[in-house]
């Protein structure tokens, strides 16, 4: 009877240690949350500097800016984002350079009015000109990927914790309602044209510089592909003070079929992807042409500036108002 006892106390305490082990080992497979996105704590950071430029994280009760934003794909050199997160490519995420980590927001695509939430978890971009970096997968949903000029509404939202939840488990968010046709004239217009203007004095200049070229010698005009153009004011003055045989030909071939062709063209806009251009070149009837690293939808030309208002106001009824007129010579 005693052995019987003992033989039982025995397998008492061997199921004992066998239970034990098997609860200890279960702590383990708590650490995998850990690496889940998290949205708290909330930590704003110190200032920091790009480029000469300070940034102060903050954390505004209110945040609506328009302005440009990027694709950007940084976060993956490092792995990781500002806020110690796994970097997900595919996740509906970007980087701001002042905002709370994390924290949401609503991003409007200005040239279609589409609109998604995205969870703001990096620092960036790095760079002036732009305001948000959007990841791939964020980029994809507001359908602006490959696009090198991104103009954006960001505006800080507080949603629901169930779109909460989506967004850190690398899901989506429904899309918001369109923004309607008028509100999205007016926040066009307070959209900066830094990237436009800087490559507008560019042609200008490009433009000036020849025209005493002419003048001196004619043979270097005549190799350089657009050189027409370019030398379009000069010879009609020269034929003016002198009544050269040679100069007279070129005033009759070059300079007067772009006068006479128009003058003037509206550019409807600039993208990077070719596709993309003629699909909208090809829906409201215009053309696309190659230049500068873009492929830039156009429509003329026109013979005069008022013309070309016509044009514009073209251009405007179907959705397009950044619109704007150039010498037909612009590349």
């Amino acid at each position: 009877m005693l052995s019987n006892n003992k033989g039982l106390f025995v397998t008492a305490m061997m199921l004992a240690l066998v239970g034990g082990s098997a609860g200890a080992a279960q702590p383990q497979s708590a650490g995998a949350p850990a690496s889940m996105a998290s949205d708290t704590p909330v930590p704003l950071g110190a200032s920091y500097a790009v480029g000469g430029v300070s940034y102060t994280p903050a954390d505004p009760v209110s945040y609506d800016e328009v302005g440009y934003a990027g694709e950007s794909t940084d976060g993956s050199q490092s792995g990781a984002t500002a806020n110690g997160e796994a970097f997900m490519p595919a996740a509906i995420t970007a980087a701001h350079k002042t905002l709370p980590l994390p924290s949401y927001v609503e991003v409007t695509a200005l040239d279609s009015g589409r609109t998604i939430l995205v969870r703001v978890n990096d620092r960036g971009p790095m760079r002036g000109d732009q305001l948000i970096a959007l990841s791939p997968g964020a980029a994809s949903q507001l359908g602006v990927s490959g696009q090198a000029v991104i103009p954006v509404r960001v505006r800080r939202v507080n949603p629901p914790e169930q779109e909460r939840a989506a967004l850190r488990g690398q899901g989506r968010a429904a899309e918001r309602l369109e923004t309607p046709a008028a509100l999205l004239r007016v926040l066009r217009t307070k959209l900066p044209a830094v990237s436009h203007a800087a490559a507008t004095p560019a042609r200008a200049v490009a433009a000036t510089k020849p025209k005493p070229a002419p003048a001196a010698t004619r043979p270097v005009a005549a190799p350089r592909p657009g050189a027409d153009f370019d030398q379009a004011p000069p010879p009609p003055r020269i034929a003016t003070q002198s009544a050269k045989p040679a100069p007279k030909p070129v005033q009759a071939t070059a300079p007067a079929a772009p006068t006479r062709a128009g003058g003037y063209i509206v550019q409807v806009g600039a993208f990077s992807s070719q596709a993309r251009a003629e699909t909208v070149a090809k829906s409201i009837g215009a053309r696309a042409e190659a230049g500068g690293g873009l492929w830039r939808v156009r429509l003329g030309p026109y013979p005069t500036q008022q013309a070309a208002q016509a044009g514009v106001r073209f251009a405007a009824a179907k959705g397009f108002e950044n619109a704007r007129i150039m010498a037909n010579d612009a590349r």
